[in-house]
């Protein structure tokens, strides 16, 4: 299967911004975790449900939502350019934000999981042995966090890679700076006699998603082994 020009563009902006999106996601995701399942707070209950509201909103409506808030006139990206010079919409960064957003539940569930399954007689033993609190996470929660962390980062880059309603809807389908695989099929539909390109992009598509999928699994199992979880 050979890719054109074009094609290679929009996979390398695939990777940059998957690549983006799990970074900007991944310390965020793993304090919300840690607030859901060891926090003892009111409203505990309306922020689960806002982490996992871009699950069941159409990713349009997000797309939208972003637009709204960090657009040049919202209220978030009007402050971040006037006084950064940084603007969202549509730009590469913005399709990072994007979908990381849309990505930001897969990654927390997968580190909530496994911070659940942590046993906390690890940690009351620590404590005896005078581990403060941040000596007991860096230490032993951690490690034992791990395999959550990895897959679920590995599952949200492979759910950004296609990532395709927020994305538009956000920051438009700009060659070089947002057309991203999905907005490049959704191109190649759009364009007379574009089946051929249609039809690799959507084997490269399946082949990303399930390899990504396949890939989470696995690492995640080969470090419960290692951690002697299984």
């Amino acid at each position: 299967m050979t890719l054109t020009p074009e094609e290679l563009d929009a996979l390398r902006l695939s990777f940059v911004v998957a690549t983006r999106s799990v970074l900007i996601s991944l310390p965020l995701a793993t304090l919300i975790a840690w607030l859901l399942v060891r926090g003892r707070f009111r409203g505990r209950f309306a922020l689960d449900a806002l982490v996992h509201l871009p699950l069941v909103l159409p990713p349009v409506v997000v797309g939208y939502l972003l637009l709204v808030l960090f657009g040049r006139r919202g209220p978030i990206g009007g402050w971040l350019h006037d006084a950064f010079g940084v603007q969202l919409a549509f730009t590469t960064a913005g399709a990072a934000l994007a979908t990381a957003v849309m990505s930001f539940p897969l990654m927390v569930r997968a580190i909530r999981l496994s911070l659940e399954a942590v046993d906390r007689g690890f940690e009351d033993a620590a404590r005896t042995l005078g581990a403060g609190p941040a000596d007991r996470f860096l230490s032993v929660t951690l490690p034992l966090m791990l395999p959550g962390i990895l897959a679920g980062s590995v599952t949200a880059f492979a759910a950004s890679l296609g990532e395709f309603g927020a994305v538009i809807t956000f920051v438009a389908n700009i060659p070089g700076e947002t057309r991203t695989l999905p907005l490049a099929l959704y191109t190649a539909i759009q364009t007379p006699d574009g089946d051929a390109a249609a039809a690799r992009i959507a084997t490269l598509s399946l082949l990303l998603g399930f390899s990504g999928l396949a890939f989470a699994e696995w690492l995640a199992r080969r470090i419960r082994r290692t951690l002697g979880q299984t």
